[in-house]
């Protein structure tokens, strides 16, 4: 198999589960951790308007993609809504468990608003990036099992659901910009890939380390305690900035791949739980796509 594309016998696979819809959410769901859940409730606020923005990005450019490419990026769309779908409804308990969250959702939504009116080609290539960190913490969530051990049966089972399609998807938005992109040369492609991706790192952790900080705020844990707690989660133990240096460094090797590493393993090791929820792939696709 060329580990430089797509797997020819890759299946993606939309799972229609809801989760919690009955349950309460302890304040401290992670574990009875604050920074554990800090940084899952940061970055849960961030999906919604997010893969919304992913979706539009991808579909921007599926004009005149291959079949296996367009059935590909329909299943990514069926995906995408799901897990905004479910991410809407974790975060209303984020805020049932007595967070004000509205200072998140306004950032979010002042970063979508500086979106508006640019290229195409560069909301694609932010894309690309930003499903390279999503698919780099589903590995994480999925491998490391004590990134979400102690957590609340059905906020686990979401993190885990949600990695496993995200893993699965994870070579969409980078074909999707081979397709729009097969009239450049390869520097133009690894040169503006690689700035994008330096961009978004630049804002990616800071704001959902600041994202963070303004919940723990909430929990009293400010100043010198939380910066030295974030630090030691993200960077010690579990230490997932730690952990992703190594495939994030890799976005940048000359013939990069997502699927260059391929761990469709993990989906196997933790999808029998959700096979109730497979959709069916023909219309309920075309319709969610439209």
């Amino acid at each position: 198999m060329n580990t430089n594309t797509t797997p020819v016998d890759l299946t993606i696979t939309p799972r229609d589960r809801r989760f919690g819809r009955d349950a309460t959410q302890s304040r401290w769901w992670m574990n009875n951790d604050p920074i554990a859940t800090a940084f899952y409730n940061a970055l849960s606020v961030t999906f919604p308007r997010g893969e919304a923005y992913f979706i539009e990005a991808v579909k921007a450019h599926r004009d005149g993609v291959p079949p296996r490419l367009e059935n590909e990026i329909r299943a990514f769309v069926m995906q995408e809504v799901m897990h905004s779908r479910e991410h809407v409804a974790f975060n209303r308990k984020v805020a049932e468990a007595g967070y004000d969250i509205s200072e998140l959702e306004k950032a979010v939504e002042d970063s979508m608003e500086k979106t508006k009116d640019r290229p195409a080609i560069v909301d694609l290539a932010v894309t690309m990036a930003l499903e390279h960190y999503t698919a780099i913490l589903a590995h994480q969530f999925l491998r490391y099992k004590d990134l979400l051990e102690g957590a609340e049966a059905e906020w686990g089972d979401l993190w885990r659901w949600h990695a496993i399609e995200e893993i699965e998807h994870k070579g969409v938005a980078y074909d999707t910009w081979l397709h729009a992109t097969k009239d450049w040369s390869r520097w133009q492609r690894w040169k503006v890939k690689s700035r994008v991706m330096l961009l978004v790192t630049m804002l990616f952790w800071p704001r959902r380390i600041r994202g963070m900080k303004i919940l723990l705020a909430q929990d009293g844990i400010t100043g010198w305690q939380a910066f030295r707690r974030i630090n030691w989660y993200l960077w010690g133990r579990p230490g997932q900035l730690r952990r992703a240096l190594k495939p994030w460094l890799a976005y940048f090797l000359p013939g990069f791949h997502p699927w260059k590493h391929d761990d469709r393993e993990l989906i196997q090791l933790a999808d029998s739980e959700y096979q109730d929820a497979v959709l069916p792939s023909a219309t309920s696709q075309e319709a969610m796509a439209a």
